[in-house]
């Protein structure tokens, strides 16, 4: 979803040290971030990424349409829908799932014990999206947390789906204190070994402060919004081997991509709400 998350100043000093954690980090990758993985689906599969998943194909041509499906452009090789879409014909499809969060409709779906709580047992919500936080604050949470959310990517790759992105990766950063890094990398690893399993690569999503954990989260490539407006693309670029497609959603933001590193990776520029093309909001614009 849009990165209206709240304060991002405090990612920026992470940013910049990533850079210098980014040559460690290609040590630790094949170059395409295909690194063994095993998996939870049941069936004792151990095949390695490295035979079992597809990364996009980048630079090319992207379009981000989690807000409704619809034909893409010309020129687009690349398109991201949500899991209640279906995949465009012969393209490198991005399943979307809101992995971390509950979405508002969908709350109620969730045992309330899999909700995060404060000391006053209120649930915990991200007031930017109205969505509460799902409680992966333990190894046993997780394993059902992730149980469900298996569920959804299993639905992308039975559609036909190439990846799935996962996102809110950085809800930590809302809990208040109550979650932390180490929760989030534990969690989206369960679901690269699911995600794996099923052939499907995997996409973090943003939190430029945990690309540094790539490898250790089992992760493929990366969904970046606003890395141009934030100046993290070179953070990303570094640590997933330019593997990055990157949504922005102001012009300054999308020249600022496009000028640095539009030769590398894969930006499109959007509307914030992603609209659809009858929208009068719908903003689509490549370099």
């Amino acid at each position: 979803m849009p990165a209206k998350r709240g304060p991002r100043a405090r990612l920026l000093g992470a940013a910049a040290a990533l850079v210098a954690l980014a040559a460690l980090v290609s040590c630790t990758s094949d170059g395409g971030g295909k690194d063994p993985a095993g998996s939870r689906d049941g069936t004792g599969s151990t095949k390695p990424r490295s035979e079992a998943v597809r990364l996009p194909p980048v630079p090319d041509g992207f379009d981000y349409q989690i807000g409704g499906a619809y034909t893409p452009p010309s020129g687009v090789r690349i398109v991201a829908r949500d899991r209640g879409d279906d995949p465009a014909r012969g393209l490198y499809n991005i399943c979307y799932v809101n992995a971390f969060q509950a979405q508002p409709d969908e709350q109620d779906d969730w045992p309330d014990d899999l909700l995060l709580r404060d000391g006053k047992d209120e649930v915990v919500i991200d007031a930017d999206w109205d969505e509460a936080l799902l409680d992966i604050g333990t190894p046993a949470k997780r394993e059902r947390v992730a149980d469900r959310v298996d569920q959804w990517i299993d639905g992308c790759a039975d559609k036909g789906f190439d990846a799935v992105e996962p996102d809110n990766y950085d809800s930590y950063t809302r809990s208040d204190g109550l979650l932390n890094a180490d929760d989030a990398v534990s969690f989206i690893k369960l679901l690269s070994q699911r995600a794996h399993a099923r052939g499907l690569a995997i996409a973090q999503k943003n939190t430029v402060e945990l690309a540094d954990r790539r490898t250790r989260a089992g992760l493929d490539f990366a969904v970046v919004e606003e890395c141009g407006a934030y100046d993290e693309c070179g953070a990303y670029a570094d640590a997933f081997d330019d593997r990055v497609v990157v949504v922005e959603y102001t012009d300054k933001g999308f020249e600022k991509a496009l000028d640095g590193f539009g030769d590398r990776l894969s930006v499109v520029r959007r509307d914030v709400q992603v609209s659809t093309p009858d929208s009068d909001d719908y903003v689509r614009e490549t370099g």
